[in-house]
């Protein structure tokens, strides 16, 4: 059996899918020690898994991405906070390995340092990415604005002629700070923002077709493992016992990017609808809005036995919430605000598993209409749940069986290392 060290971003909507990695490979006899949010490491001690925080600078660099004036200012943003944490999560991974002497070592893609030092280390190492991932591909279009699929020769013209001013504009704001932290560190520079996601000898992406694009052209390092769901362990709150009818789930970032809009808008909304809201903001307060009659707004409730009830959930298009209403059958109303929630808005509606409605064009009437045309789509997110369990999820990522990513590590990783 092997050791295991799992490095995680500080973001909960980045450690909740790896838990049920975590668990797959404990299961299977191996030790795994993870380093995540300092808040949520008493939870994993309590299943078994040797967790630590990681240093408390690196959760003090928050995102503002939500802030930006506009897609570009958001993206320098986002880049400035992943490379102001690299010298910190790379120097934590070094110490972690340093002290834990791992086997193999798992790390976050939006842990800049942390990849690099893995890299550097020498050992086998994989990345996950619990988001859409944003590989070039012919099958797909540029990634960032949720284009729809190019039909026909016009829209592989329409590929063609986009790919390079949108990834030329990712990669002219991402690369010279990525490979200033990477210099850092000891690795070689990388040449494209195709590289970041290439880098690593294997990479768990924790989604799965048709919601993501089909392609023809996956590299060799991509393994699809489905998303791996998972909820901190909680009893349904009393409440809901006595809610009759149909339940609307209304969920806003984990990370806080100023989109409590969204429950607002859709408080009134649905206020004179036959449902239940349930409105969580983990990084709101909810005491912020007026609440009618027939809904609650919760800092948090288990999403489990809400999307058992759920005729609709209505999402910011964060990848975690989407895919796991959809993964429960659930169909989706997803209003992106920004970071790649367009991108997710858009698989939702390609997939024909929902509906998705702008951040900049949402009002009452146009998110009831949404949603009520989402509810509709059930027979489409009972296909997509289909091939997410299909694709396995945290067992995957771990062994073969049609466990995705439990496979993918013994298989790819565990198997050329050296036991302990």
């Amino acid at each position: 059996m092997a050791h295991v060290l799992a490095y995680t971003s500080p973001a909960r909507g980045h450690l909740f899918p790896l838990v049920p990695v975590v668990d797959e490979l404990r299961r299977r006899g191996h030790t795994v020690a993870v380093r995540t949010l300092a808040a949520e490491v008493a939870a994993l001690r309590a299943r078994g898994a040797a967790a630590s925080p990681i240093s408390p600078a690196i959760e003090a660099v928050a995102l503002t991405d939500w802030r930006g004036r506009g897609a570009r200012d958001s993206l320098r943003r986002t880049v400035r906070t992943f490379t102001d944490r690299a010298p910190l999560d790379a120097a934590d991974l070094r110490a972690a390995i340093e002290r834990d002497r791992p086997d193999v070592v798992v790390v976050d893609v939006n842990a800049w340092g942390a990849m690099a030092a893995a890299e550097a280390w020498g050992g086998p190492w994989a990345a996950y990415c619990p988001f859409p991932l944003p590989l070039s591909s012919a099958d797909a279009p540029p990634f960032g604005p949720g284009l729809p699929p190019a039909r026909g020769p016009l829209g592989r013209l329409r590929d063609r002629l986009l790919r390079p001013l949108v990834m030329g504009t990712i990669e002219r704001t991402t690369l010279p700070p990525l490979n200033a932290a990477r210099a850092d560190v000891g690795v070689p520079p990388l040449r494209s923002a195709d590289a970041i996601y290439l880098a690593p000898p294997l990479l768990l992406a924790m989604t799965a077709e048709p919601f993501e694009y089909p392609r023809r052209d996956w590299p060799p390092n991509v393994v699809l493992v489905g998303p791996c769901d998972w909820d901190p362990p909680a009893d349904p709150p009393p409440w809901l016992a006595e809610v009759r009818g149909p339940l609307v789930l209304v969920t806003t970032s984990s990370e806080f990017q100023d989109d409590g809009a969204l429950v607002r808008v859709a408080l009134e909304a649905l206020a004179d609808e036959p449902v239940t809201v349930v409105a969580t903001v983990p990084a709101g307060d909810p005491a912020r809005f007026a609440v009618p009659p027939n809904a609650r707004v919760e800092r948090f409730v288990p999403h489990g036995p809400l999307l058992a009830r759920a005729a609709c959930a209505v999402t910011h298009g964060g990848m975690g919430a989407t895919q796991k209403a959809l993964a429960h059958g659930v169909p989706v109303c997803v209003v992106p605000f920004g970071r790649d929630q367009l991108e997710v808005a858009r698989r939702v509606v390609g997939s024909g598993a929902g509906t998705a409605v702008r951040s900049g064009r949402l009002t009452p009437p146009r998110l009831r209409a949404a949603v009520r045309e989402a509810s509709r789509r059930r027979r489409e997110a009972t296909a997509v749940a289909a091939a997410f369990a299909e694709a396995g999820g945290g067992g995957a990522a771990a062994d073969g069986g049609g466990s995705a990513a439990a496979d993918a590590i013994e298989t790819r990783l565990l198997a050329s290392a050296r036991p302990r």
